[in-house]
């Protein structure tokens, strides 16, 4: 197996060609290698990997990154290299999601090993900090022992350096302005929350109206500070390429992320419905 290598040049090459062409750029997760395989055939022009992709996989929700179950930077680096790159052929980037705050890693180490094994982006939700909500004590609790945006605003930043595509994420305003003011990344994309729908999906009960409001606010703010950097819709209300459709008729994004849009839910369903076809089957004359 030998697995095919790109470049920043080339990547941001692809994505600016397309937003010449006003074609939303299209990035999605994969937790396994099959689904990666398929949404490249598919035509996604990123597929990101993060632990919380891998846990998807096995059948937990994506939160579940956050509890200590696993080594994040680990599991990525390992399905990563093992999983997704020998599946793909190269017509789709991959993008790694690390985890910034890692106190066991130098991530200036870590993101030499994704260019080693070819992968040539990083972002920082891995998870996040940004994850967690401010007012609540667990976050003061986890700043105050050092996990923090900064230090995934200088992982950002040292992608850039190392010749990597930086992508950030943030949740909330403050942290998207922090994070496009202090890294300049290559893509930013605002997560307005965890993706409702299927199994394993929480619904907060926000229409996709309120999601494209909530997220056209920021691309506005964001544009002031980096008018070039390409922006990224994800989550929330975002649940189908119908909600895709009305998140690009009514902000000023670039293109979309999807995670378990297409790779959870399209996974429960099929699978739960081809299975019970399978279940229901009987012996003649029985």
């Amino acid at each position: 197996m030998i697995v095919p290598r790109t470049s920043r040049a080339e990547i941001m090459s692809k994505l600016r060609k397309k937003m010449d062409q006003r074609i939303p750029i299209f990035i999605a997760s994969a937790g396994s290698g099959l689904v990666a395989s398929l949404l490249e055939k598919a035509g996604a022009d990123c597929i990101n990997t993060f632990s919380g992709a891998r846990l998807r996989a096995n059948g937990m929700g994506t939160m579940a990154m956050m509890w200590p179950i696993l080594d994040s930077n680990k599991q990525t680096l390992d399905y990563t290299r093992e999983d997704i790159m020998p599946a793909i052929k190269g017509d789709s980037f991959i993008c790694a999601c690390l985890n910034a705050n890692d106190p066991l890693k130098d991530m200036r180490m870590v993101l030499q090993q994704c260019k080693d094994m070819g992968v040539y982006s990083a972002s920082n939700i891995g998870p996040s900090i940004s994850y967690v909500d401010k007012d609540s004590e667990i976050f003061k609790v986890l700043t105050k022992s050092g996990i923090t945006l900064d230090n995934e605003i200088a992982m950002l930043k040292l992608a850039k350096e190392m010749d990597m595509v930086s992508v950030g994420l943030g949740f909330d305003e403050e942290d998207s302005l922090r994070i496009v003011s202090g890294a300049q990344p290559d893509l930013f994309c605002f997560h307005a929350g965890t993706t409702k729908g299927g199994l394993k999906g929480y619904d907060s009960g926000e229409t996709i109206e309120q999601t494209a409001t909530r997220s056209e606010e920021v691309y506005k703010e964001l544009r002031k500070i980096s008018p070039d950097v390409i922006l990224i819709a994800h989550g929330a209300a975002l649940e189908n390429p119908v909600d895709a459709q009305y998140i690009l008729n009514n902000t000023s994004c670039d293109g979309i992320w999807t995670g378990s849009s297409t790779e959870r839910i399209p996974i429960e369903r099929a699978v739960l419905s081809t299975a019970k076809e399978f279940a229901d089957l009987r012996f003649p004359n029985s």
